[in-house]
């Protein structure tokens, strides 16, 4: 083969699609009817003693009990106690696991769950059936999923959505750093790309951003997303998404090449 690869890595390569496939359509099939939901994210290391550990459960359970389903990663930690506070309260606490060499092991607060081998699978989950996202401290999945989210509604790829930082002392460091070396040193954000998210350092200040929140787009009156212009003349595609134009670019001889 031209490429270099055997005829049965070229076959593992083509069932791999398959399993992607599959955990997707595994995925909708599960959350499809879920509902409004939070996903919530933080660290899996959070002792059970931690004050943060406290509030997660706090949230999931304040969550639930105003009929928002929590999502999780399944594992321990946060996660653990958002599940659980869900839990606690007959909420729908959903568990998105990961199949991990380490670290990850499911939590048994979780109603409604399911395993993935592909991380970008499960995040595709993460964002599609939720109405907010609300970090925790965490590491770097928790970063990841927070940036994650923050670049899909800059980029106008998904509606605005709340995006909720807990722990002030937390994540300060960070809001100071994307503020003066991001924005005003590098000029590589625009200063309404600060205002798609917000701190919190109380349970009750979550439940009151998403509730708020939905109460608006329930009233059909989306406008301005905080002090961000945002406008949407895409229509959303089946997987959660925004259509966009294909980008382009000028050959040597002058031609338009679409990509």
């Amino acid at each position: 083969m031209a490429s270099g690869k055997t005829p049965e890595y070229a076959a593992e390569e083509t069932w791999r699609v398959f399993r992607i496939l599959s955990e997707l359509v595994d995925g909708f099939s599960l959350l499809s009817g879920l509902g409004p939901g939070v996903s919530i994210f933080g660290s899996a290391r959070t002792g059970r003693r931690d004050p943060m550990y406290r509030d997660a459960q706090e949230v999931g359970k304040k969550l639930a009990q105003e009929g928002f389903a929590v999502i999780t990663g399944g594992g321990p930690g946060i996660m653990e106690a958002a599940n659980r506070g869900a839990y606690a309260v007959k909420g729908r606490s959903v568990g998105l696991n990961i199949a991990l060499p380490k670290e990850q092991k499911a939590n048994p607060y979780q109603n409604v769950s399911m395993s993935f081998h592909y991380f970008f699978c499960r995040k595709m989950m993460f964002v599609k059936y939720a109405v907010a996202f609300v970090c925790f401290p965490g590491g770097f999945g928790t970063l990841d999923e927070f940036f994650e989210s923050m670049t899909l509604i800059q980029t106008q790829k998904i509606d605005p959505f709340p995006i909720i930082l807990y722990g002030s002392k937390f994540w300060k460091g960070l809001v100071k750093w994307m503020d003066k070396v991001v924005l005003r040193g590098y000029h590589n954000i625009a200063p309404s790309d600060l205002c798609i998210f917000t701190v919190a350092d109380h349970p009750d200040e979550v439940v009151e951003e998403v509730r708020c929140w939905q109460e608006r787009m329930k009233g059909k009156k989306p406008g301005k997303f905080r002090k961000s212009s945002v406008s949407f003349a895409h229509r959303i595609t089946p997987e959660g998404t925004r259509e966009g134009h294909h980008p382009s670019l000028e050959g040597v001889d002058g031609q338009i090449i679409t990509l």
